[in-house]
């Protein structure tokens, strides 16, 4: 009589569902405690921005780029707000949570990995980013941008954006030895790319190697998206510049994963 062969065991494969979904649901709870602080952050400083450029130089310039200045800034601080709620956030909520509240260690105790961990937290971030990246959309509604069909693509944009800079924030807290570290960060990367994204003025104004080295920002490619979405998209442009943010995202992504993989696990 042949012997009966012992049940294999189910394999898992990468991105289980169920640990996904239990690391977003933690984050929803959690959320709900400090939802308030979060959004007032998150948005009121953008807004600002828009307010304070868009009728202060707006005053003394009044059509940039064939647009009107507020509109103009109106539709380029999503960008401002998507950057706030994203990568600030995943620098400094990720390096909290690993280095004085150990959540990730009680995490990673379930059956997690580090690379469910990562995507989950950085598609939760990303959700946030979509929402407050509407925020200066629509106070510049209210000051006069017409709306247009084409401004329900914003929250994919902003998506699609905000997780690229959240798998950024996280790579910068899995490689940073202290909290200090963010400070090189913020001033060498993320002020000058934040500077030239053409939020406040275009970059056809700037030198040459200056216009070129835009086409790597991946904050101008969103300001761009955002803007052809309220004013009409460009075509093949634009799908290059959605291109742009998923090859971004997907770098990013990888490299946070083995930044937390590094300072969890290894």
């Amino acid at each position: 009589m042949l012997e009966r062969e012992a049940p294999r065991e189910r394999r898992l494969g990468r991105l289980e569902r169920p640990a996904l979904t239990g690391v977003l649901v933690r984050e929803v709870v959690n959320f709900s405690s400090y939802w308030r602080s979060t959004t007032f952050s998150s948005t009121v400083e953008p807004t600002f921005y828009l307010l304070a450029f868009g009728f202060g130089f707006g005053s003394l310039v009044s059509k940039v780029g064939g647009y009107d200045y507020v509109e103009f800034v109106g539709t380029g601080t999503v960008a401002t707000a998507v950057l706030f709620s994203s990568a600030f956030p995943a620098m400094f909520g990720t390096f909290i949570k690993y280095q004085f509240q150990r959540t990730y260690d009680a995490i990673l105790a379930a059956p997690v990995d580090t690379e469910e961990l990562v995507t989950a937290e950085a598609l939760w971030i990303a959700t946030r980013a979509g929402v407050y990246g509407c925020v200066p959309l629509l106070v510049a509604l209210v000051f006069g941008l017409d709306p247009a069909w084409g401004m329900l693509a914003v929250p994919g944009i902003a998506f699609l954006a905000g997780f690229g800079w959240a798998c950024f924030g996280i790579s910068i807290a899995g490689f940073a030895s202290s909290i200090e570290n963010f400070s090189y960060v913020i001033s060498a990367v993320l002020t000058p790319l934040f500077l030239v994204a053409g939020t406040f003025f275009p970059l056809s104004g700037l030198p040459r190697w200056a216009q070129v080295a835009g086409n790597f920002n991946p904050l101008h490619h969103c300001v761009e998206l955002v803007r052809h979405a309220a004013f009409g998209f460009e075509g093949w442009s634009d799908l290059g510049r959605v291109g742009a943010l998923v090859a971004f995202g997907l770098l990013t992504w990888r490299i946070a994963i083995r930044a937390m993989t590094r300072k969890l696990v290894n």
